[in-house]
Parts: structure tokens; sequence; C-alpha cells
């Protein structure tokens, strides 16, 4: 990965942190593609339960590295189609952050410093995002002449208002981790949000793999099936986990008030 992300595994927890300082983890090439390859490692690994997505140095990620733009990149954003789909339903710049939302297990972010453009799609790829309150962030790309498209228009509008939407798009103002959380992008403000996002993942991995993965699994298909299709979404992935070994652990855990001695699940 061109040593531009860094992966940690402490336990059940992989800890992946965007390891560009000196560009505040800006996204070249390189990294656009050793972010994809992290995820893909993560998905591959079945004793992971949680992953922790953050930044190294000062910021999480400052976006676009205008590299992209060049026509002297073979691998420019204008050098190749973006609608080739060459990574499923995505292409390269969209599966950066779909490939957190594609990952079977919890992704939380720790957002510190800035998150700006593409940055900010990547946290958005996350289950749940703990902010610092004083970061700033942005859709930044009209102030570019382009318009946000590395998935963010699918996630974010599950959680933010539609206006609210159009108006940071329209105007790339920069906003606050406090507005984040008001506006519905992040999940919670934290001073240390590393931190808070270590200590979430660890509760998320003590408890079934089976039913964290189904859990995901559904809330990702909810928002896109109607009515007949959800509920019947909900039984099938139910009847795949309900009796089976992780389970029954899980009700004897909770009744001998233990930690439950789980199976990986993948």
């Amino acid at each position: 990965m061109e040593n531009r992300v860094d992966i940690q595994i402490d336990g059940h927890i992989a800890i992946v942190k965007l390891n560009r300082p000196d560009k505040m983890n800006a996204l070249d090439t390189a990294m656009f593609d050793a972010i994809i390859e992290a995820g893909e490692q993560c998905a591959a690994n079945p004793s992971i339960r949680a992953v922790v997505l953050c930044g190294a140095g000062r910021a999480f990620c400052a976006g676009l590295d205008l590299s992209n733009f060049s026509p002297d990149n073979a691998d420019s954003v204008s050098s190749n189609p973006l609608e080739t789909r060459t990574h499923g339903i995505a292409n390269k710049w969209q599966k950066a952050v779909w490939v957190w939302r594609e990952l079977p297990v919890p992704v939380i972010a720790a957002v510190h410093g800035v998150s700006f453009g593409g940055g900010l799609q990547i946290m958005l790829g996350a289950d749940i995002k703990f902010v610092a309150p004083d970061t700033k962030l942005c859709i930044l790309e009209v102030k570019w002449g382009i318009i946000p498209d590395m998935a963010g228009t699918q996630l974010m509008r599950h959680s933010v208002r539609d206006d609210i939407i159009r108006e940071l798009t329209y105007t790339h103002r920069v906003f606050s981790g406090e507005e984040a959380v008001n506006y519905g992008f992040a999940t919670h403000t934290s001073d240390t949000p590393l931190e808070d996002a270590i200590k979430l993942a660890k509760e998320i991995a003590s408890k079934s793999p089976s039913a964290v993965v189904m859990a995901k699994e559904l809330l990702n298909k909810a928002p896109y099936l109607d009515q007949e299709k959800g509920l019947l979404e909900e039984s099938i992935l139910q009847d795949r986990i309900i009796g089976k070994k992780n389970q029954l652990e899980a009700v004897f855990a909770g009744l001998q008030k233990r930690e439950g001695q789980f199976d990986d699940f993948r």
C-alpha cells in the first residue's frame, strides 16, 4: 500500500489509518488504491469484528490531491470515463468510500482537523462517526468546478436534510464538527474521537459477530426496499443466525453475566 495506509490489529479490531500526514492525507492515486486495498484486507479477515478509520497527523483527510487532474497522470480523473464500472457497482474513486459501506462489519470513523471533499465522503462510508468539535468539514467539489461523485450523494441523503445538502454543495461552505452532528453528517462530537471510536469498536466486537454482520447487511439494504421486501429480508437474515451457536452463546452469556465466547462468522 506504499505506506499510504496503515492497518493495526488489536484483538478483533482493525485500526485503519490514512498515512500521508505531510499532505494532510490528501487523496492521490496511490492513496485511492491503498484505501481500497485496506478495505479489502479487512473484509478478507474473518477475525475482524469492527474497524476504526482515522487519519495520521493534523487531519482526517483534506480531500483530492490536485495531481488527480493532471493530464500527465494516466490515472487522472479526467483521463478515464468515470461511468465505467471497474469495482462492482462503482468506479475506483467511489470504491474508496463504498468499500467501507460494503464491509461486513461496522466501521467507525474518528475525524479531526479537516475532512474536505473526498475526505468527507470517505467519512460518510463509515457506519458511525466521532468528530472533534473544531473539525472543519466541507463539500468542496464545486470550488474546483466538479460535483460530489465519490458515493457521498448516496450516503448523506439518508441522514442529512435535502436543503442542507444543497446549500453546502452549492456554496462549499466550511462547517464545524458540532454543525456536522446537528446536520446529520456525524454521530457524536468528541474531544478524543480516536479513543472513543476504539472504545465503541471494542464494545461492538464483544457482541455476537453473526448478529452484528446480519444487522449491518439488513440496515444497508433497508432504505432501498419496499415494505414487503423489507419485512421478508428481516426474516431471511434472521433465519441465517437464530438457533445457531453464536446466537445461543449470546443468550447463555447474558444469563450467566459473562463475556460471550463467539466463533468468527464469516
